[in-house]
């Protein structure tokens, strides 16, 4: 399925700073990043919560916030994309 993560992070102080990069790190480790604080991620039930277990370990509650958008596995006619950044196939090849 195609979830959609989104995330703010607050980054007043160096804790801020460090947990916003342990976000985008992980994510980078499931999907693709799409825009600044946003994830397109191609997940089965497991490694969805799995992601969300990572994610929630590393934020602060009280001044950050995640969230997650599922939108299933018939996700291609939900997604139109105008403007910079051309899209593309996440469960598309890969070429190096």
């Amino acid at each position: 399925m195609l979830v959609l993560i989104t995330y703010d992070v607050n980054t007043e102080t160096a804790s801020g700073k460090k947990r916003l990069r342990q976000v985008a790190k992980q994510c980078v480790n499931y999907g693709q990043r799409v825009q600044n604080s946003v994830f397109e991620c191609v997940l089965d039930a497991a490694k969805c919560r799995e992601l969300q277990y990572k994610l929630e370990q590393i934020i602060d509650k009280d001044k950050d916030s995640l969230r997650f958008y599922y939108l299933g596995n018939n996700y291609k006619g939900k997604v139109k994309h105008i403007g910079a950044k051309p899209s593309f196939d996440i469960e598309g090849v890969l070429l190096v």
